[in-house]
């Protein structure tokens, strides 16, 4: 059995392509991709000469069994218009099918749009959740918005430009008024990212219209402080394990999201006992 490559492919630049990347688009019998034209220009870029066949979401049941046929005898790889394959687009399809089939599934990392916005946000990224595209109906996007109301975790979407304005307006309507990142047009010659409330954005984006593909950034719900009685708990406890009341008053701060002053007040409140 031959093996179907998941191949990481420019968002923009054709120079972040990687050399594992174009050592596998060039060995492999077909090459599938989501954008034939995107992936041809690439390919001639590069010099390489493989087969190409279309695999979109308007294809995708009629081309699934022509690409499971070829790797009974050739190695495929499968690529996106953009990115990694997989993730927004059919690909997760033929990845599962294959599997099914016993077919070695490889990936061969490349860039993300996801990743990218989300490391120049300015915002936390050791967490974060991926919602892909809105939803295109005001109803169903506000649904899902006043459902991640409460989500601390860094909120990352794709979105279309002649919807942009309309989702802005409604995540701050239903978000509040959060720190935003929007990115623009990643790696591409008119990258551009817009940081700032959503109110701030919203008014950027009126003043100059939206044009190309978006990548939006936003900042999870604040957590909770601990209340005085949860905090003097958390430095009994650590006193109790033998932590200096200098660590214990740290860890507490940043877990109870309290000023360390009003921590080490508490902290002394209880070594006056």
């Amino acid at each position: 059995m031959s093996t179907l490559y998941v191949v990481g492919t420019p968002i923009g630049n054709l120079e972040d392509v990687t050399l594992r990347a174009l050592r596998i688009l060039g060995q492999v019998g077909l090459i599938a991709a989501e954008d034939t034209r995107t992936t041809r220009k690439l390919l001639n870029h590069y010099d390489i000469d493989t087969s190409l066949t279309s695999y979109w979401e308007h294809n995708k049941l009629t081309k699934l069994q022509y690409i499971l046929d070829t790797l009974e005898q050739k190695d495929v790889a499968l690529v996106s218009k953009a990115g990694m394959p997989g993730i927004s687009d059919p690909g997760y399809e033929l990845i599962e099918a294959a599997i099914d089939r016993g077919v070695s599934v490889v990936p061969v990392p490349g860039p993300s749009a996801i990743t990218a916005a989300l490391v120049i946000s300015g915002l936390p990224t050791d967490s974060f959740l991926y919602l892909g595209f809105l939803p295109r109906k005001k109803g169903q996007r506000a649904r899902l918005l006043s459902s991640l109301v409460g989500e601390a975790r860094t909120i990352v979407a794709f979105e279309s430009p002649h919807r942009l304005l309309a989702a802005l307006e409604d995540i701050r309507d239903t978000l509040g008024d959060r720190f935003m990142a929007v990115a623009r047009e990643l790696t591409k010659l008119h990258e551009e990212v817009v940081r700032g409330t959503a109110s701030e954005v919203i008014q950027h984006f009126q003043e100059t219209p939206p044009r190309g593909e978006f990548t939006l950034t936003i900042q999870g719900a604040a957590e909770e402080s601990w209340d005085e009685a949860t905090v003097k708990e958390a430095l009994m406890r650590l006193r109790g394990e033998g932590t200096s009341g200098t660590e214990s008053v740290k860890a507490v701060a940043k877990l109870g999201r309290r000023p360390r002053s009003e921590v080490y007040r508490i902290w002394l409140s209880m070594e006056d006992r």
